[in-house]
């Protein structure tokens, strides 16, 4: 990396800060100042291993009276969020987002050089990249924790570090823009960081929905710009016009997986947004086309279309725009619950995409193709990808609330209990009604509230417009029936509207299950009837590996993914599996080149499905460049694995790869699920109970309130643990299964051939290292001092920092390296800016937490809010925390 950009991020984060510190002393003094100076230089001595400046920044923090600690809470939390701001801005201007290992950044042209290489045409890779489908699904999971309002002003921070770069030669430009960036900082510091209010489902749309309209709106177009260039130079034409390699899906207001705040009502006001919004934004482009196409000169075709008109494109926009106005007016109506005829409103793709299509086609007609390539097809290439939508919505329910309503219905009709038959009574009804021409469910049936808010959802599917709808995805499924069910709902109640049906595979012994449950689905003629020669299978990382631990799960998704394929290649049916990643590691989440690219070959054939979660959708695709080149990744991964896919593993990876996740999934369940003292030690140690109030997103942090860890969602059981530095998900059973294989004869040179020669195993290693960099023995310890009385508890978490502290050394044995990331020096520069900034707010957070249990959980409102902060702190510091 160039002593440039390591200066250009330094010198970002630098203004940064100055400009913080400036905002803080003119609201609280320079003493308030020099008191953060002072807790900042003691973290950092301490992380440079100074135990003297560890304990004296202990006792400092301890001793601060209460009307100190939200102030100061706020300050390491605002500084935290602006070197985010800093290293975004670095990250979008040099095009790296994703370096975490020198060498691994991907670049479509030289990949498409090396297919060429391999004996692949120019011509093939074109075909490939015109019909990839690649569907990137926005989710709302609770990690993102920083107010929609502050991201505002976060974006506009970083566009004023473009201005002062941009204007080296301009200095009153360079002045106007650092007034601007004061500005802005003073607003954030005195906006309040943490929401009173949980969103809503619909509030959590919205802000998928600014997305779009602040970043992707421009970022698919220029991203479109960049393969045209590129496929122009490989094989002389254009991308097609109508394709769309990336494309969005959203699980906002229609995820309902344990989220009661989602309902079919909910479901059906999102619909509507979505069309609004995207009412909006096309009124936008279509009013710019209609300024700019005011030439004369047009094809026989479209003069017949526009008829005898002195200026006949803007005749076609007007009458479009026209079609749109009334567009958004039916869906602003709808919103607001009146009545509104819908007339001659646009539902369809095609209806906006044909007469901007004559437009162009006439334009690159009569000669003028320099017009036709500028605004009109940067449009095209917008409905190409967001429809008439902008995305599509998922619906997604849990599998008992299906059976719930089959075995209502199977009791109301005197055929016994649905919950009591086996599988293959169940698949044996499903199939017949499946089959039969009469209606199952009764017209007027008085049914249970909670059957009643399943059968409403379908009845918002079947009014919907296909084109607005995405997948209805099946979470906890793991038998046929569970996917029959959804289908006879559908048929019963969802009109003509069929939706792809994806069960959603998530523990361990589901994911084993998959092969046989779609052999058995593809097997019956009444299910290939509806499904056709297409199927998509979900594959879940977050449960299946709290469930297993994360090296048995990874695994299972490996071999899960092998099956599938072999399976759904026999029956003559194309696959495609939907990857319900997360942000941090624990929950699959890691770079997303790396991520495909280890994937079993024959898995990933031209379409993929992925979700983008929370505070990573911030990350990704919140600013155009990053999103653009967020874009390329995938772009890049997808045909390398179509085109490049790597070879198989070799029977004797797979044979280790078996014993490996049998012992890490012995010592995972031996600590999580059978040891006594877990539960109690999780609660007592990390700030999962506070977690629950803090109110970020829309859903509860549990599926059930009673219960112990198995009923706690995913997200929040790796947030908790992220919080106090210990990530136990994401490593837990590794350190004993690698260490097991080490003391074997051969052991250590079988690890490091798979490591250097396997990417599945390779990129297993690589997300280890980086989250053992994260992860902070003393910080734990800490926690666990202020917050863990007995005897037995203590123990427990010092045999966790122990296995932790071994895992450590293991991977640097098998690395062959002296320190963690010497392969990766961006990530590791990251961390050892944030750490001084992050100590602080653990040490307050430990402080806050003993207070509040002193207190009952009654402590003042400054003190909670002072709490949360640290979350926000903690969570913006690490990044990738759910």
């Amino acid at each position: 990396m160039s002593h440039d950009l390591h200066e250009s991020l330094r010198d970002n984060v630098r203004i940064l800060g100055d400009n913080l510190g400036q905002t803080i002393a003119a609201d609280l003094g320079d003493d308030f100042v020099a008191r953060i100076e002072r807790i900042r230089a003691l973290a950092k001595q301490g992380q440079q291993g100074d135990q003297a400046a560890r304990h004296e920044l202990i006792d400092y923090l301890r001793d601060l009276p209460d009307g100190d600690l939200l102030p100061v809470t706020r300050a390491f939390n605002q500084f935290l969020n602006l070197s985010n701001i800093a290293e975004q801005h670095y990250r979008g201007r040099f095009k790296r987002v994703e370096d975490y290992r020198p060498g691994s950044q991907p670049d479509l042209g030289e990949l498409i050089t090396r297919i060429r290489e391999r004996g692949f045409s120019a011509q093939k890779i074109v075909e490939e990249l015109s019909a990839m489908r690649v569907e990137l699904v926005l989710t709302a999971h609770p990690t993102e924790v920083i107010r929609r309002t502050l991201i505002q002003k976060y974006d506009a921070i970083e566009g004023c570090l473009t201005q002062m770069e941009g204007a080296c030669d301009r200095p009153e430009q360079a002045t106007l823009a650092r007034a601007r960036l004061t500005e802005l900082i003073s607003q954030a510091w005195h906006t309040d960081e943490i929401r009173h209010e949980r969103p809503t489902p619909v509030d959590e749309a919205k802000w998928g929905f600014a997305t779009i309209e602040n970043s992707l709106w421009q970022a698919v177009p220029d991203f479109h710009r960049q393969l045209d260039e590129m496929t122009l130079e490989a094989a002389g034409e254009r991308l097609p016009l109508d394709a769309a390699p990336i494309c969005f899906a959203s699980w906002m207001g229609g995820d309902r997986d344990g989220n009661p705040n989602v309902t079919a009502s909910v479901t059906r006001t999102v619909l509507l947004l979505g069309r609004w919004m995207a009412a909006d934004l096309y009124l936008r482009d279509l009013e710019q086309l209609k300024s700019e196409l005011s030439m004369w000169k047009c094809t026989a075709a479209l003069r017949a279309e526009a008829g005898d008109v002195a200026e006949p494109y803007r005749e076609i926009l007007r009458r479009l725009i026209l079609r749109m106005e009334s567009t958004r007016d039916w869906a602003k109506a709808g919103l607001d619950g009146k009545r509104h005829e819908g007339v001659d409103i646009i539902e369809t793709r095609e209806q906006l995409y044909t007469p901007l299509l004559a437009c162009y086609r006439s334009l690159c007609d009569v000669g003028l193709d320099t017009i036709a390539n500028g605004a009109l097809l940067d449009t095209l290439r917008r409905v190409a990808c967001f429809g008439v939508t902008l995305t599509k919505l998922d619906i997604r329910q849990e599998s008992t609330r299906h059976a719930q309503v089959f075995d209502e219905l199977s009791q109301t009709l005197g055929l016994g209990s649905y919950f009591e038959w086996d599988e293959q009574q169940r698949c044996d009804f499903l199939t017949k009604e499946l089959a039969g021409r009469r209606p199952l469910i009764p017209r007027h049936w008085e049914c249970s509230t909670d059957t009643r808010e399943v059968l409403d959802t379908f009845k918002v599917i079947a009014r919907e417009h296909r084109e607005a709808l995405g997948t209805y995805i099946i979470s906890m499924a793991g038998q046929a029936s569970d996917v029959l069910a959804v289908a006879l709902l559908m048929k019963e109640i969802g009109g003509d509207v069929r939706l792809p049906i994806a069960p959603l595979f998530e523990t361990l012994d589901d994911l084993d299950r998959s092969g046989p449950v779609i052999d058995t689905l593809l097997g019956m003629p009444i299910y290939r009837e509806q499904a056709g020669d297409r199927q998509e299978v979900m594959i879940g990382y977050s449960d299946s590996a709290k469930d297993a631990g994360q090296l048995a799960a990874a695994w299972a998704q490996y071999r899960a993914q092998e099956t599938l394929v072999e399976v759904t290649k026999r029956h003559g049916v194309e696959l495609t599996l939907f990857h319900g990643r997360g942000g941090t590691v624990g929950r699959g989440g890691g770079p997303a080149h790396a991520a495909i690219l280890s994937q079993p070959p024959g898995s990933v054939t031209g379409s993929l499905r992925v979700t983008e979660q929370g505070e990573m959708i911030r990350f990704k695709f919140g600013l155009p460049d990053i999103a653009s080149r967020s874009m390329e990744i995938y772009v890049c991964a997808v045909l390398e694995a179509s085109m490049l896919p790597p070879p198989a593993p070799r029977q004797q990876w797979r044979d280790e790869m078996d014993r490996l996740a049998g012992i890490a999934h012995k010592a995972y369940v031996g600590v999580v699920r059978e040891d006594p003292n877990f539960v109690p030690y999780f609660r007592s140690v990390t700030p999962e109970t506070a977690l629950a109030r803090l109110p970020l997103g829309s859903r509860p942090a549990k599926r059930r309130q009673d219960g112990g860890v198995e009923t706690l969602r995913a997200i929040p059981w790796i947030f908790a643990w992220t919080q106090i530095r210990l990530m136990l998900p994401a490593w837990l059973g590794s350190g004993e299964a690698f260490a097991t294989r080490m003391q074997e004869e051969g052991g250590l040179e079988v690890l490091r051939e798979m490591m250097n020669d396997w990417p599945f195993f390779s990129t297993y290693v690589d997300m280890l290292e980086m989250l053992l960099s994260k992860a902070d023995l003393s910080t734990a310890a800490y926690y666990e001092q202020r917050l863990v009385d007995e005897p037995a508890l203590k123990a427990l978490g010092q045999s966790l920092r122990d296995r932790l502290e071994r895992l450590e050394k293991v991977v640097l044995e098998i690395r062959d390296q002296q320190a963690l990331l010497e392969h990766m020096p961006l990530i590791r520069q990251a961390i050892d800016v944030r750490n001084p900034y992050i100590d602080p707010l653990h040490g307050l957070q430990a402080e806050l937490l003993q207070r509040n249990r002193d207190a009952d959980g009654a402590i003042s409102a400054e003190l909670s809010r002072a709490l949360m902060v640290t979350m926000a702190g903690i969570s913006a510091g690490l990044r990738n925390t759910g």
